[in-house]
């Protein structure tokens, strides 16, 4: 049986790829244990750099999450204060007291809603309102009824 030299190529071919690809392999195992540390060491700092950040982003965002919360519930606070405020001024005034009227707040700005005898105390009720602290305006929605 003769070989001929097309048939042995393909297998060195493939013989020198192996070996090839063998070497590269290799070039990382010679490193020595204290090379394999250091790089080691190196992933590991530079993960731990990436969770320290993306911990950061997480607590920036949760941070500013409950600071707006805690702005909503002041201004809720503050609201309730007012119209507790008004409702008070409200039930001080002879003329106004006997009337049912609905104090509402949302940011410093009331609603009062109801009935007034007459346009004077439909007015009347508007300046108490304005005079109560954090009042941003007062939209006066009293109906005046004729008795």
């Amino acid at each position: 049986m003769t070989v001929s030299k097309f048939n042995v190529l393909p297998a060195t071919l493939i013989v020198a790829a192996t070996l090839g690809l063998a070497a590269c392999d290799k070039s990382q195992e010679n490193r020595t244990a204290g090379q394999k540390v250091d790089a080691t060491v190196a992933k590991v700092e530079q993960k731990s750099e990436q969770a320290s950040t993306e911990i950061k982003k997480d607590m920036d965002s949760a941070g500013k999450a409950v600071g707006k919360a805690m702005d909503a519930t002041t201004n809720k606070v503050k609201d309730a204060a007012i119209t507790t405020s008004i409702n008070a001024e409200l039930a001080r005034n002879a003329s106004l007291s006997v009337l049912k009227i609905n104090v509402d707040t949302d940011s410093g700005k009331v609603s009062l809603r109801g009935t007034a005898p007459n346009t004077a105390a439909r007015e009347q009720a508007t300046q108490l309102a304005q005079r109560v602290d954090g009042v941003v305006s007062v939209d006066n929605q009293l109906q005046v009824t004729a008795n």
